[in-house]
């Protein structure tokens, strides 16, 4: 999936001040709009980002940036960092860097290689959570940047405000050796999904399972089962993963709100899936590598 770079490359997030970084020419800077991504290159194209050479080249100085993270390649390591005077709008860009554009977030999908993918994903999430935090929520007060961690602080109440990240599951609902894929409503991806929902106050994970598949197709399930988990930047989500069989009747009944599709598959009818990116694309394929009854003995 999307975060498995090792082990050759490491993902190092711990936090540094400034004068604990040595900017290097060859690391990157993350320009983001709204949710676009500014880039070099697209369908049938190696995606580029600008270097920080390639920023001072235009004037853009180091104070500018912000420092994200660094993968470590080898021994080497490549810094990611983040432009912070505000978002550019594309003319402005294009006036700064003429060779890149402006891109819908999701374009960084389908980047190779996947590292790169995944800077741009924990990128994107650190990005929305420094635009929405500016202001305390308790106070209304303009926040600073932590010296000691990655937080925002509040200098008049003392509020500390830390990087979001929201718990949500994802939902193989199985039944007759057969898996239930849903199609979005209304959203940008449309591609195949499965049952999905943030975890709500006061709720275990579980029964997010057993509450979002009654809502979303008003099925009963029995037999949930935790599969794995991944970290996705897009939402700012920590998805869980989880298996479960259908108890009772499998009469679909669909929240249109939510959902455009959502039908029982069997195993020979999935097509191909890019399970390198997604936990949904990955539980997809693993069901139909190994179908509902050795995917239950594996998890029991």
């Amino acid at each position: 999936m999307i975060q498995d770079i090792g082990p050759c490359k490491v993902f190092q997030n711990e936090f540094h001040t400034p004068k604990d970084i040595e900017i290097q020419e060859t690391d990157t800077v993350f320009f983001f709009d709204g949710r676009t991504i500014l880039c070099r290159g697209g369908e049938g194209e190696k995606l580029c980002f600008p270097t920080v050479e390639e920023c001072r080249r235009t004037g853009i100085g180091d104070i500018s940036f912000r420092y994200l993270f660094a993968i470590v390649r080898g021994k080497k390591k490549h810094q990611y960092f983040l432009f912070v005077p505000g978002p550019l709008r594309e003319a402005e860009a294009t006036m700064l860097l003429s060779a890149y554009h402006f891109e819908r977030i999701f374009i960084t999908r389908r980047i190779r290689p996947k590292d790169d993918c995944f800077a741009a994903s924990v990128a994107f999430q650190l990005y929305s959570w420094y635009r929405d935090s500016v202001y305390c929520g308790r106070c209304g007060t303009k926040t600073v940047l932590s010296r000691t961690e990655r937080a925002k602080i509040c200098p008049k109440c003392g509020n500390v405000i830390y990087p979001r990240i929201c718990p949500a599951v994802i939902v193989g609902v199985m039944k007759d050796d057969k898996i239930l894929v849903t199609r979005y409503a209304g959203r940008e991806y449309r591609g195949n999904a499965l049952v999905a929902g943030f975890t709500e106050i006061g709720e275990t994970p579980e029964g997010t399972v057993e509450r979002e598949v009654m809502e979303e197709v008003g099925l009963h399930v029995k037999n949930i089962r935790y599969y794995k988990s991944q970290p996705w930047g897009y939402a700012s989500n920590l998805l869980m993963g989880f298996f479960c069989e259908v108890d009772g009747d499998a009469e679909i009944s669909l929240e249109e709100d939510e959902l455009a599709v959502a039908e029982f598959i069997p195993r020979d009818k999935i097509g191909e899936e890019a399970r390198d990116v997604s936990l949904t694309a990955d539980m997809i394929m693993h069901f139909k590598e190994m179908g509902q009854e050795e995917i239950m003995k594996e998890l029991h």
